[in-house]
């Protein structure tokens, strides 16, 4: 029987589960260069800690992947020789959802790096942002920390109140005269500057107003995306929905999702507002599993050696 891996793949960082190994973590996805490639050199690299041969079943749940980028086959052959033999390969908003809600219906929310919700009933599946940093992820780490580096900008040129995010922001990017170009130079700046997400945060819950309002915005924002994406796809639900999240961004500041978790039962009343079922890596670790007619099953690609 082939050995499991899955893996899921974000914008900061990659994490695998492998059988045999346990759990690994790797570089970043990113998304302006080929996936399979990426992929592939992750995953050679891991299972070199593994002796003897095996074979095994990929499933893979990963951020960007656009319906045009959406080849199994073609990762299935990049990856034959590492004995991957099936693969599994779905958007990371289907892994984050069944990570959260399994195979109920409902909505999810991720926020990491990105943001990306999905709404989930028993014939239709909507997808609400997910746009990337550039025009879309309202919420995101990405999102928040440049919220803050923006509001430190603005208040050293005097265009806005005093903040204390104005000295952290040199403290992590150095003096703000040099930040633009530095930050816009740097191959990592998108995963930098969702770290700074962290830091907005903890000025937030030290009383810097203009912090708050920012983190207080990010919770406002996705709760309108994940109650959008229930929307888009009611009222098509055979229960009341399940609403949940994942991520670090809601996970891990108990603010943020206290008034998250607020605005979505104002918004939607007969909601089952709950907090997920395990992680995005047991999403990925489902995505062999859909159920018959399911229709999240259409949006996972499937592909076999025959």
């Amino acid at each position: 029987m082939a050995q499991r891996i899955a893996v899921d793949g974000g914008q900061s960082g990659t994490r695998m589960r492998i059988d045999g190994l346990g759990e690994v973590d790797a570089g970043p996805i990113y998304t302006d260069r080929p996936l399979v490639g990426q992929l592939r050199g992750y995953l050679s690299t891991a299972l070199a800690d593994l002796s003897g041969p095996a074979e095994y079943e990929l499933a893979v749940g990963i951020s960007g992947l656009t319906p045009a980028n959406s080849r199994p086959d073609e990762l299935l052959a990049a990856c034959r020789e590492l004995g991957i033999v099936r693969v599994a390969l779905a958007h990371d908003s289907v892994s984050a959802y069944l990570g959260s809600n399994g195979w109920n219906f409902g909505a999810v929310v991720a926020a990491g790096t990105g943001i990306v919700g999905l709404g989930v009933s028993a014939d239709t599946v909507g997808r609400v942002d997910g746009w990337g940093y550039l025009f879309g992820d309202a919420g995101s780490a990405y999102w928040i920390g440049r919220a803050g580096i923006a509001a430190a900008l603005r208040a050293f040129d005097g265009r806005a109140a005093a903040t204390t995010l104005e000295a952290l922001t040199v403290q992590h990017f150095g003096p703000l005269p040099e930040l633009y170009v530095a930050v816009q130079s740097d191959p990592d700046r998108v995963s930098k500057v969702a770290a700074f997400a962290v830091v907005v945060a903890a000025a937030a819950d030290d009383g810097d107003l203009v912090a708050t309002q920012i983190i207080d915005d990010a919770a406002d924002e996705l709760a309108h995306t994940v109650c959008t994406a229930a929307r888009n796809v009611a009222p098509r639900w055979p229960a009341p929905p399940r609403i949940s999240w994942t991520g670090k961004v809601i996970t891990g500041n108990d603010a943020l999702r206290a008034r998250f978790v607020e605005r979505v039962r104002a918004s939607i009343p007969d909601a089952d507002v709950a907090a997920p079922l395990g992680s995005p890596l047991d999403g990925v670790a489902r995505l062999f599993d859909a159920p018959q007619g399911h229709p999240l099953g259409r949006e996972i690609a499937l592909a076999a050696h025959r």
